[in-house]
């Protein structure tokens, strides 16, 4: 079975409020479940693609602060 995770997350979010995708990174990092970790990577994947330079300094600031 080939899935293209990419696009099931896009198609999964794509009609949802900002406040549904918020409710959902926030399930995703509270449950500490493993098989989330994809779904934020493509959401990840996303943000990054649509940030300006200062956004993405910001975020591997970000980052590197939690590790």
């Amino acid at each position: 079975m080939d899935i293209n995770i990419r696009d099931s997350i896009k198609k999964n979010f794509k009609d949802c409020e900002a406040s549904d995708i918020r409710s959902s990174i926030v399930e995703s990092i509270n449950d500490k479940e493993e098989i989330t970790l994809p779904g934020l990577g493509v959401l990840f994947e996303l943000m990054w693609l649509h940030s300006n330079e200062n956004m993405k300094e910001d975020v591997i600031k970000a980052i590197k602060k939690g590790l």
